[in-house]
Parts: C-alpha cells; structure tokens; sequence
C-alpha cells in the first residue's frame, strides 16, 4: 500500500526553503508529485517560470506570492493556483516559518532567470 510517511519523506533545501518529497515518479506516481515546502521567516524567493499547472495549499503562516508581477498575500487555508508559464516567486517577510503542501504533475520543470532549467529532486 503505498502509504509515504512524514518521518520517511526526503528533505531538500533551496533558497531558503525546505523541500520534504512524498509522492513523485520515483516514489511510485506515475502522474502526480507532492511535496511540503516550509520557508524561513525572513526568505527571499526566487523567481522561476513554471513549466506544469502547480497548486499550494497554505497550512500555517503566511506568505507573500507574485504571479507575473502581481503580488498577494495567501494565509493558511488558502489555496494558491499557479498557472502553466506563469513566473512565481514566492517570499515569507513574516516572522514565523510558512508551510505549505505542493502538488502538480510529473515532468515538473521550471526555468530561473538566468534561463537554467531547474528539474526539482523532489519532483522527480
């Protein structure tokens, strides 16, 4: 039964950000990835054009995210859709950690600024 277990999730960390795998193509899902991010009071994100439709379900804290340019806030229980090609970046200036649980689709892909092609571990 494929059950992935909190304490068995592989850690990750990037800009500031924790990274913990669950569901992905090398965990067993053939179409989906889904991973808990928790991001450091204080981070400042990177921008990265998403490359697959991402959705991040806000579970404690807050933070501040731009879609193309627009910036927002989403708080906990706040659902955030991230659209194919969209440049997202996101950044906690609060004072506390943020979490959240990511999902999208396998073959998970997103461009930097610099035009370097970030294929996540987490993702894949």
């Amino acid at each position: 039964m494929p059950i992935y277990r909190s304490a068995d999730a592989t850690e990750h960390r990037m800009h500031g950000t924790v990274f913990r795998a669950f569901a992905s193509p090398s965990t067993g899902s053939a179409e989906l990835c889904a991973w808990r991010i928790e991001v450091a009071a204080g981070t400042a994100g990177v921008p990265h054009r998403v490359g697959r439709d991402e959705v991040l379900m806000i579970s404690s804290g807050s933070l501040s995210v731009s879609l193309d340019g627009v910036v927002d806030r989403v708080e906990a229980g706040d659902v955030l859709l991230v659209p194919s090609g969209t440049e997202f970046r996101v950044d906690n200036d609060g004072p506390a950690p943020a979490e959240a649980w990511v999902t999208t689709s396998a073959g998970f892909a997103a461009v930097l600024p610099d035009g370097t092609t970030l294929t996540p571990p987490w993702a894949s």
